[in-house]
């Protein structure tokens, strides 16, 4: 099974750039994106239609704001667009879909960047989350969480580890919480079992020249539920084009 995540920052911009036209060649049996920022009837077109695809979106109740979408050649037997948390599904930032060996999640955890307010909102949201993870290991389903979760993790997930310690994103207890995630719960960052090496970032701002000098984060996950039959065999972050300010996060599993 191969699975793409990205945060498209705007699912009619990227289209524009020409994603559409590069998914059809990826292969992929599941793509999750993210900060899609359409309702379903502003997309619901053939330019953003996959043949073989059934897409599944989660909205926000703002327009032109958030949102996550599922594109999957397997069908889904269930589709869910909440965690537990109102304010959180209003903004449209999950959704799962169960299929017949896995379930598959989109989310789009918030940005604290613009301030305290929203930061707290994070906080909140990662604790909602985890309340759900906590459900998520102990179902039989194995599952696969992909999406932008804006947080890096280590020092090997970023380029200026020193100068982004007050910055969202690579705050101590944002970071502490991922040790939380994946060390005392046991999810696995499917990523780093394959690749190991720094450098390797999935977002870049768009203020000097980031993306040149590739001054990134890596913030783009495929998370798998612990102790699942799961096995990833090879990872790759796209980046021959560019359709937002992140990079397409692809990977392969076996089952």
């Amino acid at each position: 099974m191969v699975v793409l995540t990205l945060n498209v920052c705007g699912i009619r911009a990227s289209q524009k750039k020409g994603l559409f036209k590069w998914l059809k060649t990826t292969k992929a049996d599941v793509i999750c994106l993210q900060e899609v920022r359409a309702t379903e009837e502003q997309i619901n077109s053939e330019e953003f239609a996959l043949s073989g695809y059934t897409k599944y979106q989660s909205e926000a109740v703002k327009k032109g704001y958030s949102g996550v979408c599922i594109y999957s050649k397997e069908k889904s037997s269930k589709v869910t667009k909440t965690f537990g948390s109102k304010i959180f599904s209003d903004e449209g930032r999950f959704i799962e879909i169960e299929l017949s060996k896995v379930k598959i999640i989109s989310v789009y955890f918030p940005s604290g960047s613009s301030g305290d307010t929203r930061q707290n909102l994070k906080y909140r949201f990662m604790e909602k989350f985890e309340k759900y993870m906590k459900k998520i290991k102990a179902s039989n389903k194995p599952t696969i969480i992909s999406g932008d979760w804006n947080i890096i993790h280590k020092e090997i997930d970023i380029k200026n580890w020193k100068s982004n310690q007050k910055n969202s994103g690579c705050l101590p207890q944002e970071r502490e919480w991922l040790d939380k995630v994946f060390d005392s719960y046991g999810f696995v960052d499917a990523f780093r079992v394959v690749n190991k090496k720094p450098y390797n970032y999935t977002w870049w701002s768009n203020r000097g020249r980031a993306w040149d000098n590739n001054v990134g984060w890596r913030i783009d996950y495929q998370v798998i539920s612990p102790q699942s039959r799961i096995k990833p065999i090879a990872a790759k972050i796209y980046k021959n084009k560019r359709f937002s300010d992140h990079s397409p996060l692809i990977m392969e599993y076996k089952f």
